[in-house]
């Protein structure tokens, strides 16, 4: 894979990166997550099993990680395996984010009203866990992201926060945001009026953007143009654009995705990761396997000659935005 800077930063990105979400915890929302984790949540084997899959990213050409506190042990996972494999700081791009605490100690299956995470993004929240990201990535970490940033929390608004941003900034992290729910394209069109001393604040934007939910594109756009790299994560919807996705009112659209991908001899995950790579204003979409078999699958999206047609066939493919939400929020944790 060709490298390429991520937006205006000097930062190097491959045009597929590996999220840690499904692999630095025992619950996630993907489909099949426990099936990927062979249903073996010791601590040990996680590990190993992280190792593995990002032995086969870094083997296949992948040059992009991002983590984030609220993964589990997933900055952990990361940082064993840069020092067993002996990978400098200027030969890899690392990310991680801030905002949300993992709460789940180390369970699937919670009792109502628990969460995995808890949300909160106040200062001192940011002063924690930046130092905790940087306790184990150290020079490693390159890019510190505002995790999930809405208009609710106050993020955007609250200067005592951005005035650490900002100081990070000048103190060498790239700063970036990321986006989750139907007012992505809004929250994205409010960070980008963010400045101090004169630049912008942000330097990246990770969003969701896939065939079922593309709301957010003309603020991608706008950001690019912008230049603030763009980052697309879920580019498989937590696994409904996979194979794996049985339910009875996508038969329609799983038909059609299959067909597509036999026809161009890829799976349906590496087609609809083709859709979200190559969008003009995408830098880097993130691959979020959690074993090595999908991996493999999802680095097929980079072998797919991308057309007119193909683009055609994506534009038919939208959900509603709130239903696509909806449905997100009911996955089960597994």
């Amino acid at each position: 894979m060709r490298s390429k800077t991520l937006g205006a930063s000097q930062l190097l990105v491959t045009p597929m990166g590996l999220g840690l979400a499904a692999l630095g915890r025992p619950g996630y929302i993907n489909l099949g997550h426990g099936e990927d984790l062979n249903y073996n949540y010791d601590a040990a084997a996680m590990e190993a099993q992280a190792h593995t899959v990002l032995d086969a990213a870094w083997d296949a050409g992948v040059r992009y990680f991002d983590a984030a506190r609220s993964y589990g042990n997933a900055e952990g996972f990361l940082q064993s395996w840069l020092a067993k494999r002996e990978i400098p700081p200027q030969a890899v791009t690392i990310s991680s984010k801030w905002g949300y605490t993992y709460t789940a100690d180390w369970q699937v299956k919670l009792p109502v009203g628990q969460k995995h995470e808890v949300k909160e993004h106040t200062l001192p929240v940011l002063q924690r866990q930046v130092a905790e990201s940087r306790g184990l990535l150290g020079s490693h970490l390159d890019l510190y992201q505002i995790h999930s940033a809405t208009l609710d929390s106050g993020v955007l608004t609250n200067q005592a926060v951005l005035r650490e941003l900002a100081r990070l900034r000048k103190d060498g992290l790239h700063i970036g945001f990321t986006v989750s729910g139907s007012r992505q394209a809004d929250i994205i069109r409010k960070a980008m009026d963010i400045r101090f001393d004169g630049v912008l604040l942000f330097a990246t934007v990770q969003a969701t953007w896939n065939l079922l939910e593309q709301s957010a594109a003309g603020a991608l756009q706008e950001a690019h143009a912008a230049g603030l790299g763009v980052i697309v994560k879920e580019g498989l919807a937590n696994g409904r654009l996979t194979a794996r996705n049985a339910s009875a009112g996508f038969r329609t659209q799983m038909a059609a995705l299959l067909a597509w991908a036999e026809n161009l001899n890829t799976t349906v995950d590496g087609l609809a990761l083709a859709a979200a790579a190559n969008q003009p204003f995408v830098d880097v979409v993130l691959s979020g396997a959690a074993c090595v078999t999908h991996l493999q699958s999802n680095l097929k999206a980079l072998d797919v000659a991308w057309d007119d047609a193909l683009a055609g066939f994506s534009a038919e493919l939208c959900e509603p935005v709130e239903a696509y939400w909806e449905i997100r929020s009911g996955l089960e944790w597994n």
